[in-house]
Parts: C-alpha cells; structure tokens; sequence
C-alpha cells in the first residue's frame, strides 16, 4: 500500500538522444532539486525509454542525488507511461536506493512508488511515495 509521500523534486529535461528506431529508443537526461525525507537535495539522472507497439512507454533509469553537506543517494528505477497533449510525457513506476548517509538512511530499505511527469518545456515534476 502507499505510504507517506518521501520525496518531491522539479528540474528541467537536459538532453534527449535516439538509440535505436526499431523499437523507437531515446535516452533522456535531468537534473532536479527538491527534497527526500525532508532534506533538501539537487540531482542528476538518466533513463532510456522505449515505444510498445501499443504506444505506450516503457523506461528504466538512474540518479544520483545530493545534499548541501555532500551525502549522496543512489537510485535506479523503472516505470511505464504514455505521451500526453503536446508532446507531454507521464510515468509510474519504482524506484529502489542506496545511501550510506544517516539521514536518509531509511531510504535503503524502502521501495518509492512514483509519479513523473515532463511539460511541453521539458519542465519536470517528480513526487515519491515510500510503498509498504
């Protein structure tokens, strides 16, 4: 079940490229700031999606993310989503961390539930939910 929510950032899409047309592949790349546990952070994170048949999307991805002091915490994820009105993207998914900060400790036990989503600008907004 969704639990509290862990996690919330915004940042701007950096860099798209194509890997592959066959199934259509494009890697994409972010930087974010917000907060996890509370604590303020800046990131940085990559993933690659592909287009189904059904044109739906299917990613997989990775981060880092940092706070003021210097600890980090890892990510990787992976999710499913769809194009929206204008070139809009929206995602779902998991993510899963790790982190030898002791304030965000928690964070390697917990599974984070997300929702993703880019604007027509490349603006984006992620929100993360510890899922138990």
């Amino acid at each position: 079940m969704i639990g509290e929510k862990i996690g919330e950032t915004t940042g701007k899409r950096l860099v798209r490229r194509v890997l592959s047309v066959d199934p259509p592949t494009a890697e994409v790349s972010f930087e974010d700031s917000g907060q996890l546990l509370g604590v303020s952070t800046t990131g940085i994170g990559s993933y690659t999606s592909s287009v189904r048949p059904d044109g739906s999307l299917f990613g997989h991805g990775q981060g880092m993310n940092t706070t003021s002091d210097g600890e980090a915490v890892t990510w990787t994820g992976t999710g499913v989503g769809h194009f929206g009105p204008g070139g809009t993207v929206s995602y779902r998914g998991m993510l899963f961390f790790r982190t030898t900060s002791q304030r965000l400790a928690r964070l390697n036990n917990a599974c984070g539930a997300f929702e993703y989503e880019v604007d027509t600008t490349g603006a984006t907004v992620s929100k993360i939910w510890e899922w138990k």
